[in-house]
C-alpha cells in the first residue's frame, strides 16, 4: 500500500449552499445555515428545527421520470457527484473499469419509507411504488453515480451511522493505494429531514430543545449545548493516484494520507466518558500517516453539540496529543450546518480539503460561553488565516463506530 493518494476533486451540497462553491463561501463566513423545519409541520414536535437544504430541484441534476425512483439522499449524491467530478476534471483520463465509487449513508431512504407506509395504510395493498425499494436502499447512491458517469471500478457502499462520510473515504483511499483502482468517488449523503426521523431522534432527547433560537441552538463546545440539530445533504471527494493526477495536469487540492478505524464496545449510543474508542482512532489514523502527533495543526472535530459527546472528544484529544492540545486549531463546523449523520464526514472531509488549500481555519459559531473542561482553541465565531500543514478529521458514531482521516497540504 506504497501509492499516494491525492484529492482533485470536491463537491457538497448542505444547508449553507447547493454547491460547493456556496458552502464552502458560508463556511468561511460563519453563516448559519439552521432554521425552522419547512418540510413537514414540526408544530408539537420535541425538535421543530433542521438543516434543510433549501432549493434543491433534483430536475436541474435528474431527468423528471427518473426522480421519483430515488430517495432524496440518492438525489442529493448525484448532484454532488456533478460538482466533485467537473472540479476533478476526470472525463478521458482514465478506463471507466478504473474508477470506483463508494457512498455511503448512515440512514438511506427513511423519507421514502414513511412515504410508501402511509400509501399502504391509507389506500391498502398493491398501491406501494415499484421503485420503492431500490429507491430506499443505502448502496444506491453508490449506484446512480456509477450508472450516471459510468463509473465501472470498485464499487460499495458504507452504512455506519454518522461515521459512513468518514469510513466511506479512507476505504476508497485504501482501494487507490491497494492499486485496484486509479480514482475513486465517496464520501456520504443524507436525506432524513422528515416527522419520523424527528420523533425518534426527540424520543432519545438527543436533539437540541431550542426550537425558538435555531441560529444559535447548534453550539458545540459551548457551556450551554444541548443536543445535535438534524441536517441534510451530501459530501463527496474525487480521490486519484498521485503520480497519476500529476501526469495529468491535474490541480491537486490535498492530500490524504492516513486512516484509522475503531470500535467503542461501550454503549449503542453514548461515547465512554473517557473518549477510549476516540483516542484509539485518532491513534491509529496518525500511525496509518506516519506523523507524530505534535505534527498535527488543526481537527475537524466531531463536535455534534451534545453534552457527553464534545466533552468526551475533547478529552480524547488531550489524551492523544498531550501538552499539544492547547496549540492545536480544533473547530466543529456542524455549529453552522448541524450534523447531517452519514453524510457528516465526507462533507468535514470536503472542508478539511478545501481549509489546506486555501490557508484558513473553520470557526465553530455560536462560542459564547466556554465550558471550563472544554478548553482548546476552538477557533471562536470567526475564521482565522494560518498557515498549516496537516488536519485529522474525526467521525463517530452511534454503535460506537469511529473513523479518522488525515489530511496533507500538497506540495507536489
Amino acid at each position: 500500500m506504497d501509492r499516494r493518494v491525492v484529492i482533485t476533486g470536491v463537491g457538497m451540497v448542505t444547508p449553507l449552499g447547493l454547491t460547493t462553491e456556496h458552502s464552502w463561501a458560508g463556511v468561511l463566513e460563519g453563516r448559519n445555515g439552521i432554521g425552522p423545519i419547512t418540510k413537514f409541520d414540526a408544530t408539537g414536535y420535541g425538535g421543530q428545527i433542521a438543516g434543510e437544504v433549501k432549493g434543491f430541484d433534483a430536475t436541474q441534476f435528474v431527468a423528471r421520470k427518473d426522480v421519483k425512483k430515488m430517495d432524496l439522499h440518492v438525489q442529493y449524491a448525484i448532484a454532488a457527484s456533478d460538482d466533485a467530478l467537473q472540479m476533478a476534471a476526470l472525463d478521458g483520463h482514465y478506463a471507466p473499469e478504473r474508477i470506483g465509487t463508494i457512498i455511503g449513508s448512515g440512514i438511506g431512504g427513511l423519507n421514502i419509507i414513511q412515504k410508501f407506509h402511509e400509501v399502504q395504510l391509507r389506500r391498502g395493498p398493491g398501491r406501494v411504488s415499484p421503485f420503492f425499494i431500490p429507491a430506499l436502499i443505502v448502496n444506491m447512491a453508490t449506484g446512480w453515480v456509477s450508472i450516471r458517469h459510468q463509473l465501472k471500478g470498485p464499487n460499495s457502499s458504507t452504512c455506519t451511522a454518522c461515521s459512513t462520510g468518514n469510513h466511506a473515504i479512507g476505504d476508497a483511499f485504501r482501494v487507490i493505494a491497494r492499486g485496484e483502482a486509479d480514482a475513486m468517488v465517496c464520501g456520504g449523503t443524507e436525506g432524513v429531514v422528515c416527522s419520523l426521523a424527528i420523533d425518534g431522534f426527540s424520543a432519545m432527547r438527543a436533539l437540541s430543545s431550542r426550537n425558538q433560537e435555531p441560529e444559535r441552538a447548534s453550539r458545540p463546545f459551548d457551556a450551554e449545548r444541548d443536543g445535535f440539530v438534524l441536517a441534510e445533504g451530501a459530501g463527496l471527494l474525487v480521490l486519484e493516484a498521485e503520480d497519476l493526477a500529476r501526469a495529468r495536469g491535474a490541480t491537486i487540492l490535498a492530500e490524504i494520507i492516513g486512516y484509522g478505524t475503531s470500535a467503542d464496545a461501550f454503549h449503542i449510543s453514548a461515547p465512554s466518558e473517557d473518549g477510549d474508542g476516540a483516542i484509539r482512532v485518532m491513534r491509529g489514523a496518525l500511525e496509518d500517516a506516519g506523523l507524530e502527533p505534535q505534527r498535527i495543526d488543526y481537527v475537524n472535530a466531531h463536535g455534534t453539540s451534545t453534552p457527553m459527546g464534545d466533552l468526551s472528544e475533547v478529552r480524547a484529544l488531550k489524551a492523544v496529543f498531550g501538552a499539544h492540545a492547547y496549540r492545536l486549531a480544533v473547530s466543529s463546523t456542524k455549529s453552522m450546518m448541524g450534523h447531517l449523520l452519514g453524510a457528516a464526514g465526507g462533507v468535514e472531509s470536503a472542508i478539511s480539503v478545501l481549509a489546506l488549500r486555501d490557508q484558513v481555519l473553520p470557526a465553530t459559531i455560536n462560542y459564547e460561553n466556554p465550558d471550563p473542561e472544554c478548553d482548546l482553541d476552538f477557533v471562536p465565531n470567526q475564521a482565522r488565516r494560518c498557515e498549516f500543514e496537516h488536519v485529522l478529521s474525526n467521525s463517530f458514531g452511534f454503535g460506537g463506530t469511529n473513523a479518522a482521516l488525515v489530511f496533507k497540504r500538497y506540495a507536489g
